[in-house]
């Protein structure tokens, strides 16, 4: 199986999970915050927009996101 990438920058993260159906909601700083659906099934992240995301945190914003690695991994 394919690893995530160690490497992504924030911002190509936003268009990846925009694809998610993610849209953003607003922004604070280098910070962006994505909403996605409502009631039951609604999602949100935060994802920094910095050069480059360490493993971890990209991570912890597909927890967030609701999204499993493997999903991710196959629109990469």
């Amino acid at each position: 199986m394919p690893k995530l990438p160690r490497d992504l920058p924030g911002h190509e993260l936003v268009k990846l999970l925009s694809k998610f159906g993610f849209k953003p909601k607003r922004q604070k700083g280098s910070h962006i915050i994505l909403v996605r659906g409502s009631g039951a099934d609604k999602a949100g992240c935060v994802v920094p927009l910095h050069d480059s995301l360490k493993l971890g945190t990209l991570k912890g914003i597909l927890k967030q996101a609701k999204i499993s690695e493997e999903d991710f991994l196959k629109l990469l």
